[in-house]
């Protein structure tokens, strides 16, 4: 099992930058598959970016070229680094983990067990 604690959210204004970490517990990080989600209020939690034991990276299109997800599994963490931000961006951020094959990378809400608590994003016009 592994737990999951998010940081680095705030308020920014359009265009600007935030990187979120996400530290995970435990000895077995490098073998769960690592991805970030958001839920804006009223909607559904959507997938953002996601990343493979391996370093796979896979994306939405909503974010491609402005985010970049990366892992240190010395460090037990996954970051987010997020780019020329849109007010719609904003939204509560979270991390997931779980086990998979060496060149996975999960997409899905339902793919993930583990979860963290979520921080806030918020990009300003």
């Amino acid at each position: 099992q592994v737990q999951l604690v998010e940081s680095g959210g705030g308020l920014v204004q359009a265009g600007g930058s935030l990187r979120l970490s996400c530290a995970a517990s435990g000895r077995t990080f490098s073998t769960y598959a690592m991805g970030w989600f958001r839920q804006a209020p009223g909607k559904e939690r959507e997938f953002v970016a996601g990343i493979s034991r391996i370093g796979t990276r896979t994306y939405s299109n909503s974010v491609r070229g402005r985010f970049t997800i990366s892992r240190d599994n010395a460090k037990n963490t996954v970051y987010l680094q997020m780019n020329s931000l849109k007010p719609e961006d904003t939204a509560v951020y979270y991390c997931a983990g779980d086990l998979a094959n060496f060149n996975v990378v999960l997409t899905g809400v339902d793919e993930y067990d583990y979860w963290g608590q979520g921080t806030q994003v918020t990009v300003s016009s």
